[in-house]
């Protein structure tokens, strides 16, 4: 049984002529010749690398999906009948106070020094993406009045139309970069924060010196990786000026755009794009303990680290490294993740899938605590885009998942928002919207909510920043059912008792209990009472 159907996929545009398809290949049962398209290796025979990529770039996400053998739809949530955890201090647990809006749903994390956020939710690296750009007042509002930390993601500065370097080759100012941090800030209210990643070109770059002196920021993410692929970050550029501004500011620029065959290409018209790549990363324990104290001297208050779907090994390395340096948060992306840009085979095959590197996770961090060393908080990413699955993978993980790091869940309603502006604007509302009204206090359920709180202000919060604000909302009203059905009425109090595993394959994965096996001690006492 194939977990996928390779050689066709609406990501990258291609298609079978046949129904009938090889499952290992998805090459078409009968090949014809004279075939007019358009499966991947037909495709690929006249446009060649790429093909490799979702697109068109920039006004796509993708994510890959290869089914899993297992996932979190193997687990259910339990429910219980009697009991209220973690109730205020004082409150009796009765069925008047222990009801379902009186669950918190607040999180926090840091090694000392806590973030606290109103959902257990913050959005993936939103860094040098067309799509990300395009959208960011978008998403960094709506994270911000969301009371979400909102990570800023690689490459920013080195991709700004703008950027202005100093004798040194170090950035000396950063309109792209003022514009993505100063968005945020605007309307940050004490939950959440704003962070910016580092990769290889960023620290030769001093973006991290330039946050930290020309915004104080308080916190830093260092990167590995993500669970879409395992090299680094990637954009598409459309024209030969910026292919070859990119490749002297010092970044791996795909056809090399210096070449005279490949200007020849691209003036012919063959050549339409080039690919800019970040470097792979090479990771040390003493490195990466000196990297965290030169940040630390910078005046950084918080360093958080993002790894990816890397073996078991990197996964112990990013764990044990992690606690000695005392990180604040550590983000573990599972593949297959989704993406601005990723090669398709790559995001498909590549990496630990999140349920399975979750429960590698949770038995390294246990080994971790048998010797007495403590864990840094935790986020896992890969795949989620709702609360129950959310509510899983922290109960899975208790105590040391503290929050879900969520990419394309978190920016579709950010884009939904934003058309919905447009179509307001050309008088174009679909259907689908119209049903709901045709001004924004009629379409968006929580404007007038927001209204009430930010006042004349309202009118500076795009559509987009409503839409990711409604559905955090939803998020957080459903997260409180959840975790009322479970008794659990702060996230402090979840814990692996709260799930069963579906399938023994499952349990054996995760080491949750299968469901005729859970609670069964406690089940039989009662019968033999």
């Amino acid at each position: 049984m194939n977990l996928r159907q390779p050689n066709a996929n609406e990501a990258i545009g291609t298609a079978n002529r046949s129904r009938n398809v090889v499952p290992m290949s998805g090459l078409c049962t009968r090949c014809v010749d004279g075939c007019k398209g358009s499966c991947e290796v037909w495709l690929s025979s006249f446009r060649g690398r790429e093909v490799l990529y979702p697109g068109p770039f920039g006004e796509i996400t993708a994510g890959a999906d290869k089914n899993y053998p297992i996932d979190y739809s193997h687990l259910n949530i339990q429910g219980y009948a009697v009991g209220a955890k973690g109730l205020p201090e004082g409150v009796e647990a009765n069925s008047d106070s222990a009801v379902f809006s009186a669950v918190d749903t607040e999180t926090e994390y840091g090694w000392d020094i806590k973030v606290p956020m109103r959902v257990p939710i913050f959005t993936g690296a939103l860094g040098s993406t067309e799509i990300a750009r395009a959208n960011w007042e978008h998403f960094a509002i709506g994270a911000a009045i969301s009371g979400i930390t909102l990570v800023c993601g690689e490459n920013v500065c080195g991709v700004d139309p703008e950027l202005v370097l100093d004798n040194k080759g170090k950035v000396k100012e950063s309109p792209e970069m003022d514009r993505r941090i100063g968005t945020y800030k605007k309307f940050h209210d004490g939950y959440g924060e704003i962070l910016v990643q580092l990769n290889v070109e960023d620290t030769r770059l001093g973006t991290a010196e330039y946050v930290s002196s020309k915004h104080n920021l308080e916190t830093i993410e260092l990167k590995w990786g993500q669970g879409a692929k395992c090299i680094g970050g990637e954009i598409k550029v459309k024209t030969l000026s910026r292919a070859t501004e990119l490749k002297n500011r010092g970044y791996v620029v795909l056809p090399d755009p210096t070449i005279p065959e490949v200007q020849k290409a691209f003036e012919d018209g063959a050549l339409k794009e080039f690919e800019r790549h970040s470097r792979l990363g090479f990771v040390t324990r003493e490195g990466f303990l000196e990297e965290v104290d030169r940040l630390r001297d910078i005046g950084f208050k918080r360093i958080t680290l993002k790894t990816g779907a890397y073996s078991a090994v990197e996964l112990a390395m990013a764990l044990r490294y992690s606690a000695e340096a005392k990180i604040d948060l550590l983000t573990i992306d599972g593949a297959p993740g989704g993406t601005g840009m990723s090669p398709w085979p790559m995001m498909n095959e590549w990496g630990i899938p999140t349920f399975y590197i979750e429960s590698l996770t949770y038995q390294f961090a246990e080994r971790l605590r048998e010797r007495g060393i403590r864990v840094p908080d935790l986020a896992i990413a890969g795949g989620f885009a709702d609360e129950a699955n959310a509510f899983k993978a922290l109960a899975m993980g208790s105590p040391y998942v503290k929050a879900i790091c969520m990419g394309r869940a978190l920016m579709i309603p950010g884009m939904t928002g934003k058309n919905i502006a447009k179509w307001l604007e050309k008088g174009e509302l679909p259907k689908t919207v119209m049903k709901y009204g045709s001004s924004v206090p009629e379409i968006f359920v929580c404007y007038e909510e927001l209204k009430e709180k930010y006042h004349d202000q309202i009118d500076e919060i795009p559509l987009g920043a409503l839409g990711i604000y409604s559905y955090a909302q939803k998020f957080k009203i459903g997260m409180q059912q959840i975790m009322a059905g479970s008794r659990n009425f702060n996230l402090k109090t979840v814990s692996r008792n709260d799930l069963m595993a579906l399938t023994e394959e499952a349990e054996k994965v995760s080491g949750i209990p299968y469901v005729m096996s859970a609670y069964r001690d406690a089940a039989e006492a009662i019968l033999d009472s």
